[in-house]
């Protein structure tokens, strides 16, 4: 059976649309009318954020929409950025972390969303020594928690690792995941950080660390730890100065020939979505239809 494609909502809404956000109605509808199976919901402003849609009602009218354009929900990315990172102590004060967690999860369960981003918040040189051990020691706390929860609910947990973010190296993505060590916690693997982190080694905290096989590699290394996958290509570039450049799919240095067979056959990801991924690209509306026929014999074949 062919995988399910999706796309990110917070396309639409962050970086060049920030100012000018695509309604997120309107994203449903242009999404069910190009054919994609679902779309992955960001839940900040001014899309669908839990504090704006609190009601069931409210919850019930966006799975309304979503059904009569065909689409299902692939995920759902939280916002987490709004608050203290899992590996401050605030993060800790009055279970703060853990609340927004729930709120995000129940979020999940009325949207029938399958799995839930999170990640580590804090930049990646922000911390040193005995503070920053302080810290993955906090995340790995947490997630543990977090990851439990959702394994209790039905909802997977996954964390996606980026440049712009505290824990950044293919090591330690490795490392972090296998301490957590629940089975309901694993990595999202977006191909464009990957890219970023394995053959670029970009942002990394003190000695640089890459892969001589690049992104299969890193796919590899993660064998049995994807839970879930964003799909993008890579020039390598930052964008900036922060996080990944997520160009278009064939305007980047990304074999996906080579990456797609090392992510489901090598690393064994048996998940049924691929979530295209054009975060902060500046004509994103417009490369939509082009990204999603790029992937279907992708999807077919695999």
């Amino acid at each position: 059976m062919a995988k399910k494609i999706s796309i990110g909502t917070w396309a639409y809404a962050f970086g060049p649309y920030a100012d000018n956000p695509v309604p997120f109605d309107t994203v449903v509808r242009r999404c069910g009318e190009l054919g994609l199976d679902g779309i992955e919901i960001g839940a900040f402003r001014p899309h669908v954020h839990p504090d704006d849609y609190p009601m069931k009602a409210d919850r019930d009218r966006i799975n309304a929409l979503l059904k009569v354009n065909g689409l299902e929900v692939s995920g759902l990315a939280a916002d987490f950025w709004a608050y203290p990172g899992p590996g401050t102590a605030e993060s800790e004060k009055d279970d703060l972390y853990f609340k927004i967690f729930k709120k995000n999860l129940q979020l999940c369960l009325d949207l029938n969303s399958p799995g839930i981003r999170v990640d580590t918040v804090q930049p990646p040189n922000a911390l040193e020594g005995e503070a920053r051990q302080e810290a993955y020691r906090r995340i790995v706390r947490q997630w543990q928690r977090c990851a439990q929860l959702g394994e209790e609910f039905g909802v997977k947990m996954v964390w996606e690792f980026e440049p712009g973010f505290l824990f950044n190296k293919p090591s330690e993505v490795v490392q972090l995941v296998t301490d957590v060590d629940h089975p309901n916690f694993k990595v999202l693997f977006d191909t464009c950080h990957a890219y970023m982190g394995a053959v670029v080694g970009s942002r990394q905290h003190g000695e640089k660390e890459t892969l001589p096989g690049g992104v299969v590699e890193f796919a590899q290394m993660l064998e049995g730890k994807i839970g879930h996958v964003h799909l993008i290509d890579s020039d390598g570039t930052l964008h900036g100065e922060e996080t990944s450049t997520h160009r278009p799919f064939g305007e980047g240095m990304i074999n996906f020939d080579e990456v797609i067979p090392a992510i489901v056959e090598d690393a064994g990801y048996n998940g049924v979505w691929w979530t295209i991924d054009l975060c902060f690209w500046p004509e994103a509306w417009d490369v939509t239809e082009n990204a999603l026929e790029f992937l279907q014999p992708l999807a077919a074949r695999y």
